[in-house]
């Protein structure tokens, strides 16, 4: 199947081999950031702690075959428009809305990860009082903070003024909140969200 974005290239999916299957083992990589935030999510639910979801991207079916009747396959579509951020729901009565990124940098994360409708979408967040973040994973220091999206606006929005074109691993360190590693889930994500709304709403 092909699918287009909204600026015309391809989204190449990566090729699956037809060799025989193998064992697949999280032992020595671990799981990917949005695994660990969907499995946080599927525990919350189960839990009812929280409802946080992520979000579906938006598909145009351009062309669709039918070898049989009862089955229908999509040749062609691209994604519709651009995305927003990966995750909304609600939580303590909040609505909660946040985007994850992951980098292999030690020292910053660059702002080219974010994009600038995702930042607006965020800052429209918090000026309707919800509660608007990223979660950034360091994953060379297999560190994961939850830093406020007013950080992430205010260095978005300096950078648009010749300022630096990405946000130290210190500040990071030292203005978002830590997430500590757990069992069950294994990325309890919402404890630094707590203490992101208490300082909000103090």
């Amino acid at each position: 199947m092909m699918i287009k974005y909204p600026n015309g290239n391809i989204f190449a999916a990566p090729k699956s081999s037809n060799s025989s299957p193998q064992v697949i083992t999280h032992s020595k990589r671990g799981m990917t950031l949005e695994e660990t935030i969907n499995a946080a999510n599927t525990f919350y639910l189960s839990r009812g702690i929280a409802v946080i979801h992520k979000k579906p991207t938006p598909i145009n079916i351009v062309n669709v075959a039918y070898p049989k009747r009862s089955a229908a396959k999509i040749n062609e579509a691209y994604f519709a428009q651009a995305s927003t951020t990966d995750y909304n729901g609600i939580y303590r009565g909040f609505y909660i809305d946040f985007d994850a990124k992951e980098t292999q940098n030690k020292s910053a994360i660059p702002l080219a990860n974010f994009h600038e409708h995702q930042v607006k979408h965020l800052d429209a967040i918090i000026k309707q009082n919800g509660i608007g973040f990223v979660i950034i994973k360091f994953a060379v220091y297999n560190e994961s903070f939850v830093l406020p999206a007013s950080d992430l606006i205010t260095f978005w929005q300096q950078s648009q003024s010749g300022g630096r074109k990405s946000i130290p691993y210190q500040y990071i360190k030292e203005h978002g909140f830590t997430i500590s590693s757990g069992l069950i889930p294994e990325l309890p994500y919402l404890k630094a969200v707590d203490e992101l709304i208490a300082q909000q709403i103090n």
